[in-house]
């Protein structure tokens, strides 16, 4: 559940089909935080638009006890970041190559 911008979430402990997805990237790139239910998808949008368009520096903060998602979170929130920063340059896949993308292969 959403509280503001701050993302509530609990980890399934099982693979949910469709919900991490392609198509789930695609649909969550395309609408607002608020308009779709609750995703780390919709919160990473808000973090790529407010970074890209209005020149603000972002940060996530993502918290939990031991076993709760954190890393597998992380790994998603990199997915979308990923795949919005790649999208948004019209040049042919293999010559994709972002400063996002570069700063995750340096960290």
């Amino acid at each position: 559940t959403n509280i503001g911008s701050i993302l509530a979430s609990v980890n399934p402990y099982k693979p949910i089909p469709g919900l991490y997805s392609v198509d789930a990237i695609d649909l969550y790139r395309q609408h607002r935080l608020g308009e779709l239910p609750p995703h780390i998808f919709a919160t990473a949008n808000e973090c790529y638009c407010c970074l890209w368009k209005r020149h603000d520096s972002q940060c996530v903060l993502i918290s939990g006890e031991s076993g709760a998602g954190k890393t597998e979170s992380t790994k998603l929130l990199l997915k979308f970041l990923s795949a919005m920063s790649q999208t948004s340059l019209g040049a042919p896949a293999p010559e994709k190559s972002t400063h996002v993308e570069e700063a995750i292969l340096e960290s």
